[in-house]
């Protein structure tokens, strides 16, 4: 498995999942030109890409699904609220494949499962995306938990993303700075720090405390606000649960940013 974020933050986010039989987005959050460039410049392509699962519904992670219909062999995963949702602003019909969420499903040589998210969408998932076999030399099992856009991380997530070698996971905004931010009105700063918003610096540095013996190799920071958070305000956050964590990377996504491949394997 190999992986690396196309780009993260409010004006857009994907990211790129590929394995030896499979070369998937999660998300397409960015106009299909751009999209292709971001692909492009990861050394793939547009014709290339196999499937598209999505989270939720909203643009900064769907806008790149009208620009698909130039690809019609992309298949599109989505639960049946997201896809009605999104469906709705289409002028064509994608390839969808409507999963229920919760459950486990198969794609080429990736094993998904789903899990709810809490989140001001119609019914928002996280993923995480398995492959490899236990105890195999040469394809060992690796996985991924992708998880973004939650106001708060209830406690069924610890099981989904405990085992994984890697975790995406958002860290929307600093309290403080989000408070400050003259331009947001009082009503869009309820929403962001509500329970059906964005995880802030210190409700990712909660999520991760709460997890006993985690595996994770590597955890991505991501979704940063470009207004209401920065990289240093996230490391000053995430310090002590660094220090405990010494055996894991993490990387810190910055507005707008994307990352080179990681390889998993």
């Amino acid at each position: 498995m190999r992986f690396c974020i196309l780009g993260s933050g409010s004006s857009g986010n994907s990211a790129l999942l590929q394995t030896e039989g499979a070369r998937v987005l999660v998300d397409a959050g960015f106009s299909a030109r751009k999209l292709a460039g971001l692909l492009e410049a990861a050394g793939t392509s547009l014709g290339q890409i196999d499937a598209v699962f999505l989270t939720h519904e909203h643009g900064d992670h769907a806008a790149a699904v009208e620009g698909l219909r130039k690809f019609p062999h992309i298949r599109v995963f989505a639960n049946a609220a997201t896809a009605r949702a999104v469906q709705a602003g289409l002028s064509h019909r994608p390839d969808w494949q409507i999963f229920e969420t919760g459950t486990r499903f198969l794609f080429r040589d990736l094993e998904i499962q789903s899990f709810t998210v809490p989140h001001d969408a119609q019914e928002p998932v996280g993923f995480r995306f398995s492959s490899g076999r236990e105890g195999d030399l040469f394809a060992p099992r690796r996985s991924l938990a992708y998880l973004t856009d939650l106001g708060h991380a209830p406690a069924h997530l610890h099981e989904h993303i405990r085992d994984c070698e890697v975790i995406v996971v958002e860290a929307n905004h600093c309290p403080e700075l989000l408070k400050a931010d003259p331009k947001r009105p009082w009503s869009t700063k309820q929403r962001i720090s509500g329970r059906h918003g964005h995880l802030s610096n210190e409700g990712v540095r909660a999520l991760l405390g709460a997890v006993s013996s985690p595996r994770w190799r590597r955890i991505y920071l991501t979704h940063l606000s470009r207004d209401c958070n920065t990289p240093a305000a996230v490391e000053q956050a995430l310090a002590e649960i660094r220090a405990s964590l010494a055996a894991c990377e993490f990387a810190i996504v910055g507005a707008g940013e994307g990352t080179p491949f990681y390889d998993l394997a």
